[in-house]
């Protein structure tokens, strides 16, 4: 009898270990399955506002680390507006640079992000604007306004909001700004004209509307830029 008790200890304790080692290689699978993204690649070149003599660029940035030890791949974005919409160039490079070919006389933005192996990706690098120099250009066109307020797609309270926007013109030239503003997709109600200020005050909104607003940027010799259509809605 006492023999048959320890056999039986014995089973239960060889069973317990069985089911102990299994729960360690379930982690193990688990650790070994897990992936992180690489790290943002840092822009080097074209930087912000520069102006680039030849429309065949080397687009170049710095190294991103993987904690994993995972091979990188590169992702290069370019847009004439810095919503990206729509993208221009989809440009992929396993290098730390990349030769593109662009229009010339073109306000252009672009952004980069790094991709492991397993396909885990970083976030975007922050936006940077350029120009490419056109033939015997005596002036640039200026930089598309980008969307200050509202945020895009949100939500405001009331009848009444704040439109505002940034811009900037390479050559310096002073800049004025024409207003579309209505509940059509493509608005085509001009709401002001040739004014200075990078804001408008928007009054008299309906309620539960939609609205799409651009803002076109003029320099004072001639060059014109249209921005996006941007949109907020009214509660």
């Amino acid at each position: 009898m006492k023999k048959i008790y320890l056999y039986l200890i014995v089973a239960v304790a060889l069973i317990m270990i069985s089911c102990s080692g299994g729960e360690d290689d379930s982690n193990d699978t688990k650790k070994s399955e897990e992936n992180t993204a690489p790290t943002i690649p840092i822009q080097v070149y074209p930087l912000n506002n520069t102006i680039c003599i030849d429309n065949n660029i080397v687009f170049e940035w710095d190294t991103s680390t993987d904690a994993e030890g995972d091979r990188i791949t590169y992702t290069v974005e370019i847009a004439e507006n810095s919503g990206f919409l729509p993208i221009l160039n989809i440009e992929t490079s396993a290098s730390l640079s990349k030769l593109i070919s662009l229009e010339k006389g073109k306000a252009l933005y672009w952004r980069i992000k790094a991709t492991d192996s397993k396909s885990a990706a970083s976030s975007y690098s922050p936006v940077m604007q350029f120009l490419t120099e056109g033939d015997g250009v005596s002036n640039h066109v200026p930089f598309a306004p980008s969307l200050t307020a509202p945020f895009l797609n949100s939500e405001i309270d009331g009848t009444s909001t704040t439109l505002s926007w940034s811009a900037s013109d390479i050559d310096g030239d002073p800049l004025t700004f024409d207003v579309y503003l209505d509940t059509n997709a493509d608005p085509i109600t001009k709401v002001a004209e040739n004014q200075s200020e990078t804001t408008y005050n928007a009054t008299g909104l309906s309620v539960a509307s939609t609205y799409y607003f651009k803002v076109v940027a003029k320099d004072d010799r001639g060059g014109i830029s249209i921005g996006q259509v941007w949109s907020f809605t009214t509660k």
